[in-house]
C-alpha cells in the first residue's frame, strides 16, 4: 500500500511548527473564572479588528440556567452591541408544522410509546442558507429516526432574524436519515449534512430478533411505521439496511423552497461528525467521532460534485516522544480502494449486500495477533472492537465505502483518533483545525489502552479535557490537491484537574459546587468536583468556525463532566487570547457553532443550544417542562465582516 504525502511537506512542515511553540493555552482569566481583557484581533496591516466582552462562567443558579453571551464586540474599531436571539424552540408550533417533530416515510408523525409525538430536543447544525431574495435555514436534529426542517426566515432592517415558516423535508428517497450531527455550508451554497454512528453491520446480519437489535436500531424502525415491541426481525430487515447509513448527505434549496437531497456514498461510511469542503471545491475533510476511529479526506472528481471521487485516510507518523502533552505528526495519506461513484456503491447496497459478502472473520488472539496471519487474516482495533479480517477477493470498493473505518485499519491506516469532531479553515496561514473531544482510549501511550491488536501509532498524553489541533496544508501533486493535511500539531488544550498531579482548588472556588458532596476514602464528605476541566479554558471541543480575516477561531463545547455548563469561546490563533461568548443551560450541549461573514449586509455566529437539562442535571428541571426545549438561534447581528 502505497503511502502519500507533499514532497517537501516534512521540512515545510517542521519549520512552520517552530514558529508556533508559543503555549497551547494562553492566561485569560482569573482563579475566579472571570475571563481577563479581551485583545485586539486580526491580521496586522488589513486594518480589521475584534475582541468581544467576555461573560463569567456561569455560578448562580440564574446564571446556570440561562442561555446567555456576550453583549458587546468590538469590530474594526467600532462597538456592536450583540446578543443571543433565539428564533426557534422545538416543540413550537409554526403554521401548520411543530418544528423538531419527527416523521415517518409517509410523512405522518412518529410516535412515541405512549401515542404523543415525538418531537426531538436535539438540534445540531442549522444551515444559513440565502437563494436569491430569500433566507432559508436547514436545520438537523440528532435523533433516530432523525429529520431536517426547512425554515424560510425574514431579516429586518436591523440585521434580526425572525422564522415565517417550517417544514420537515423529504427523506423518503434516501430511505430516511439517521442521527445527523455537525454540519457545514458547501462553497456552492448547499448544505452537508452527517449520520452518525451507523449500525455495525457486522452484528446486524447475525441478529434474530428485533430485541437484540440496538436501541437506536430499534427506533429507525418507526420511520416505516413499524413498532418495534411487536415487528418481527424479518419485518426489520425487510426495511432496514445499516449500509444506507453513514454518510455525507447534501441537501440543496431553491427560492421556491424545493429541496434535493443527495447521499454521497462515494464518499465513505464512518460515524460522520462533519464534512467540510476546502476552497478548491473538491478536497473534502471528513471526522469520524468515536474511539479508535480514522480520520479521511476524500478528493472528488470534479469542483462542486461529490458524486465521484477517490477517498484517502490518514496515517499518523508521532514526530514527538511517547507520552508527550498532545503530541506532534507528519500525516500521510492512504488510498482506500479505487475511485468510485454514488451510484457505483448504492448499486451495492441495492443488492443486498452484507458484511459476510465483503470480509471473512476469525477470532483474534488474546495477545493480539491473528491465528491465521499466514492465510492473509489480519488485526485491527477499531470502533467496534478486535477483529482479525480477511477482504473476500473483489471486495475492494465495498469495503472501501461500506466499511470504511475497518478497511482503513486493514490498509495500515490510523484508526486510534478518538472524537475527532469539528473542522474548520483558516485560508491565509493554509491550516486546518480539527478538534479532538477527548485525548484518550487509543490515542494514549499505554498500549492496553484499546490499542491492542493495533498497531499503536499515537502515544500521546491523556486529556480527558480534549484539543484543538493545527493541520499543515500544503499541494499534493499525487493526489492532485492543493489542500493536502502533511503534519498536526496541538494548537490549544483543555485544562484537565483530574490530570496525575494536577493540584487541587479551595472549596470556595468555581470548580466545586458545594450543594453536592461525596465521600472520601474515609467516607467524610468533601464538596465534588462538577468541572472535570478548568473553566477557564475549553471542555472537550466539538463545533469549530473560523472567522477569516481576523484570526479568531470559534470554539463549541460538547461536554458532560469537563463543564457543568456548555461554552463557545472566541480564540486568537496569533495571540493565543481566549475569550468566553456563550454560555448554555445545565445538561445541554453547544452545537453548530458556524460563523457566517456577510448575508445581505450582516454577520451572524450560529449557535444551537441542545438537549437541555438531558445530558446532566436531569434533576434541575422543575415544574416548567418548556425548559428543556432546544433551542435554534444565534449571537449577534454584527456588521459585515468578509
Amino acid at each position: 500500500m502505497r503511502l502519500v504525502h507533499s514532497r517537501w511537506g516534512r521540512r515545510t512542515g517542521r519549520l512552520a511548527w517552530a514558529s508556533l511553540t508559543a503555549l497551547a493555552l494562553s492566561a485569560c482569566s482569573g482563579e475566579d473564572g472571570s475571563p481577563g481583557a479581551p485583545g485586539p484581533q486580526g491580521p496586522p496591516g488589513t486594518g480589521k479588528s475584534l475582541s468581544f466582552t467576555p461573560v463569567n462562567t456561569a455560578r448562580t443558579q440564574d446564571e446556570k440556567r440561562a442561555v446567555y453571551a456576550s453583549p458587546k464586540a468590538n469590530v474594526n474599531g467600532q462597538e456592536v452591541a450583540i446578543q443571543y436571539e433565539t428564533v426557534m424552540r422545538s416543540g413550537q408550533a409554526i403554521g401548520e408544522h411543530i418544528f423538531g417533530r419527527m416523521v415517518q416515510k409517509d410523512g405522518k408523525p412518529v410516535k412515541n410509546t405512549d401515542g404523543s409525538d415525538f418531537i426531538s430536543p436535539s438540534n445540531d447544525f442549522s444551515a444559513l442558507i440565502p437563494v436569491g431574495n430569500k433566507l432559508f435555514e436547514l436545520t438537523q436534529f440528532e435523533t433516530t429516526p432523525a429529520a431536517m426542517y426547512l425554515s424560510e426566515l425574514r431579516q429586518e432592517s436591523n440585521g434580526k432574524l425572525t422564522v415565517l415558516n417550517t417544514r420537515p423535508i423529504d427523506f423518503s428517497g434516501v430511505e430516511g436519515y439517521w442521527t445527523p450531527c455537525a454540519g457545514s455550508v458547501s462553497p456552492w451554497n448547499t448544505n452537508l449534512s452527517s449520520e452518525e454512528y451507523p449500525t455495525d453491520a457486522r452484528v446486524y446480519e447475525n441478529a434474530t430478533s428485533v430485541s437484540a437489535l440496538t436501541s437506536a436500531e430499534r427506533s429507525m424502525l418507526r420511520y416505516w411505521g413499524l413498532d418495534p415491541t411487536t415487528a418481527s426481525i424479518d419485518e426489520a430487515k425487510a426495511v432496514f439496511s445499516p449500509y444506507r447509513y453513514g454518510y455525507v448527505i447534501e441537501v440543496a434549496v431553491d427560492e421556491s423552497g424545493a429541496t434535493t437531497v443527495a447521499k454521497h456514498y462515494a464518499a465513505g461510511r464512518r460515524a460522520l461528525e462533519l464534512a467540510y469542503v476546502m476552497p478548491d471545491k473538491k478536497t473534502v475533510y471528513l471526522s469520524d467521532d468515536g474511539s479508535n476511529d480514522g480520520f479521511y479526506m476524500f478528493v472528488a472528481t470534479r469542483p462542486g460534485d461529490l458524486s465521484e471521487g477517490q477517498l484517502y485516510a490518514a496515517r499518523w507518523f508521532q514526530t514527538t516522544a511517547s507520552g508527550l502533552p498532545s503530541g506532534r505528526a507528519d500525516i500521510y495519506w492512504l488510498p482506500l480502494g479505487p475511485s468510485a461513484t454514488d451510484a457505483e456503491v448504492k448499486a451495492l447496497i441495492d443488492s443486498g449486500i452484507q458484511f459476510s459478502h465483503i470480509f471473512e472473520t476469525e477470532p483474534q488472539a488474546a495477545d493480539g495477533t491473528c491465528p491465521s496471519a499466514a492465510s492473509g487474516f489480519r488485526a485491527i482495533n477499531t470502533e467496534t472492537g478486535r477483529e482479525c479480517l480477511r477482504l473476500k477477493p473483489g471486495q475492494e470498493l465495498a469495503a472501501s465505502r461500506l466499511e470504511s473505518r475497518r478497511y482503513a485499519a486493514y490498509v495500515g491506516a490510523t484508526t486510534e483518533f478518538r472524537k475527532t469532531e469539528g473542522i474548520t479553515f483558516n485560508p491565509t496561514a493554509h491550516r486546518l483545525y480539527v478538534s479532538f473531544s477527548e485525548l484518550n482510549h487509543g490515542m494514549v501511550s499505554d498500549p492496553e489502552s484499546k490499542d491492542l491488536g493495533g498497531p499503536n501509532h499515537i502515544q500521546v498524553a491523556r486529556n480527558d479535557c480534549g484539543a484543538v489541533y493545527e493541520m499543515v496544508v500544503s499541494p499534493n501533486g499525487t493526489i492532485g490537491s492543493d489542500y493536502v493535511v502533511e503534519s498536526a500539531a496541538p494548537l490549544v488544550e483543555g485544562i484537565w484537574l483530574k490530570a496525575p498531579g494536577a493540584s487541587l482548588y479551595p472549596d470556595n472556588s468555581p470548580y466545586y459546587d458545594p450543594t453536592f458532596t461525596l465521600p472520601d476514602r474515609n467516607g467524610v464528605a468533601q464538596p465534588a468536583i462538577v468541572n472535570v476541566c478548568s473553566v477557564n479554558g475549553i471542555a472537550n471541543p466539538d463545533n469549530l468556525s473560523f472567522i477569516n480575516g481576523y484570526d479568531t477561531l470559534l470554539i463549541g463545547e460538547d461536554t458532560v463532566d469537563g463543564h457543568q455548563n456548555d461554552m463557545v469561546w472566541a480564540y486568537n490563533v496569533v495571540t493565543r487570547e481566549l475569550t468566553r461568548i456563550f454560555s448554555a443551560p445545565y445538561g445541554s450541549e453547544t452545537t453548530g457553532v458556524y460563523f457566517y461573514p456577510n448575508i445581505n449586509g450582516y454577520a451572524y455566529i450560529k449557535a444551537q443550544v441542545q438537549h437541555p437539562y438531558a445530558e446532566s442535571d436531569t434533576d434541575k428541571v422543575g415544574k416548567d417542562r418548556n425548559v428543556t426545549q432546544s433551542y435554534t438561534g444565534y449571537i449577534g447581528p454584527f456588521p459585515a465582516m468578509d
